[in-house]
């Protein structure tokens, strides 16, 4: 009895070792496995992940600064492009505060040269920086307003008076051969058409039949009245 007791119990005992031992076992490969897909599944996910993103984000964001620049070049070009006077050679000037008869010191002198001529003399007033326009002066005679025409065939250019710059322009009165025509003392300039405050100048007695007059010109030689 005592020799089957001591085996029965080694035999228990036995069985119950092995079982825990495969327990562990098992425990253990599903743990192994657990960790190995764990690990894998995050090494695979990252690089993919880490790669999209900056990828995505540079992406999106040089494709927005390349557009933004592209659009604001070319309105840069257009709104340079379209600023300033035409010159009439496909050029342009910069255009500043048109010249009123108002902003100007007016003188005129008498010359001979060209069977004789009024030349017209405009500095800006002190202080004053304005631009005549590429158009002729506006010159007229007595109550009618007789208008003198233009004596040269170009238009001339922009001239900026400012300091002890000087615009001239010449005047000739009399274009015609005949003895008619008739006497005045004084002619009225304004700086185009539109002028508002158009000036009375003393020219000492004159007679006015078919006048005409220059472009504005920087040097009084150029300002002659040739008809």
């Amino acid at each position: 009895m005592s020799g089957n007791r001591r085996k029965a119990l080694l035999v228990s005992a036995a069985l119950v070792g092995g079982a825990m031992l495969m327990t562990a076992c098992q425990d253990t490969d599903a743990d192994t496995a657990k960790d190995t897909g764990a690990t894998q599944g995050s090494s695979s996910a990252t690089p993919g992940g880490g790669a999209a993103t900056p990828s995505g984000s540079s992406t999106a964001g040089s494709g927005q600064g390349t557009d933004k620049g592209a659009d604001t070049a070319g309105k840069g070009t257009e709104d340079g492009a379209g600023s300033g006077a035409d010159t009439g050679n496909g050029g342009r000037e910069p255009v500043g505060q048109s010249c009123g008869a108002n902003d100007i010191s007016w003188s005129t002198r008498s010359e001979s040269q060209a069977g004789g001529y009024i030349l017209i003399i405009a500095k800006a007033k002190s202080g004053i920086t304005c631009y005549l326009p590429a158009a002729l002066p506006t010159v007229a005679f007595g109550s009618d307003g007789t208008q003198a025409g233009p004596a040269e065939q170009a238009v001339g250019k922009q001239i900026k008076l400012s300091g002890s710059t000087t615009a001239y322009a010449g005047v000739n009165p009399k274009t015609t051969n005949s003895n008619g025509g008739k006497e005045l003392d004084s002619i009225i300039v304004g700086v185009g058409d539109d002028d508002p405050n158009p000036v009375s100048l003393p020219v000492g007695t004159i007679t006015v039949e078919d006048p005409i007059v220059t472009n504005w010109h920087t040097a009084p030689t150029d300002a002659v009245p040739f008809s």
